[in-house]
């Protein structure tokens, strides 16, 4: 049974970004959910924990779900699975675990909520890049293969869906997002740091575009970034 609130899922909805995608979206009255592998301290909305690369385990919440809201209006893809190492210190082991976690995710996300989506009159998808989406660095080998898969999956499903309603657009968040985390881990000015709370907003925006000009790619980084 439909609610009056429109469904917004996010997939990867850890903390930082994730629940920044949510707190937005029900700011925006959605009916909120997160789904991830780890539930987050005081997760915004509903979160379900699960193994977001296994169709046996998002398919069936994805169905209640639609049984009960309807079918999505928006949706992200924001997981990562981030392996920083020297080549010949990078095992296969590596290289399918950033795959499984990035790109098998989305086909399984993908599978369960387009089909719903066009059913349903559209909605948006959305899909967290990085600058490894664009340019492989040293000693990220994985998660840069991994991450242009995942813009090319994009892209495919761009052009397949867009033509029935359903918005697909890839987000390149090329900076350090600004999380107590990354505070820890980098030694850089926050100034410099995106607010996980804008790239909400422009998420947000992404998501409420009129069908005449909707955005396929947009980058996303402090003024101070160089790119």
């Amino acid at each position: 049974m439909k609610t009056a609130n429109p469904l917004a899922l996010v997939a990867g909805a850890g903390a930082g970004l994730g629940q920044s995608l949510l707190s937005r979206f029900q700011a925006g009255d959605m009916t909120a959910v997160g789904l991830g592998r780890s539930r987050p301290e005081n997760p915004v909305g509903t979160f379900h924990e699960l193994d977001l690369s296994d169709l046996e385990a998002v398919g069936p919440t994805i169905a209640d779900l639609i049984a009960t809201y309807g079918p999505p209006k928006i949706v992200v893809h924001n997981t990562a699975e981030r392996v920083i190492a020297p080549f010949p210190e990078t095992t296969l082991k590596d290289y399918q675990r950033t795959w499984t976690s990035m790109v098998q995710s989305l086909v399984v996300l993908g599978q369960c909520v387009l089909q719903p989506m066009v059913r349903g009159g559209g909605g948006t998808l959305i899909v967290s890049g990085a600058t490894a989406s664009l340019r492989g660095g040293p000693r990220f080998s994985a998660f840069a293969s991994a991450k242009f898969a995942l813009r090319g999956l994009t892209q495919s499903l761009a052009r397949e869906y867009q033509p029935a309603g359903v918005h697909v657009a890839h987000v390149i968040v090329d900076g350090i997002i600004d999380t107590p985390r990354s505070r820890d881990l980098h030694s850089l000015d926050p100034a410099k740091m995106i607010k996980p709370g804008e790239i909400a907003e422009a998420y947000w925006q992404l998501a409420h575009q009129p069908q005449s000009t909707w955005t396929h790619e947009l980058d996303l980084r402090p003024a101070s970034e160089g790119f």
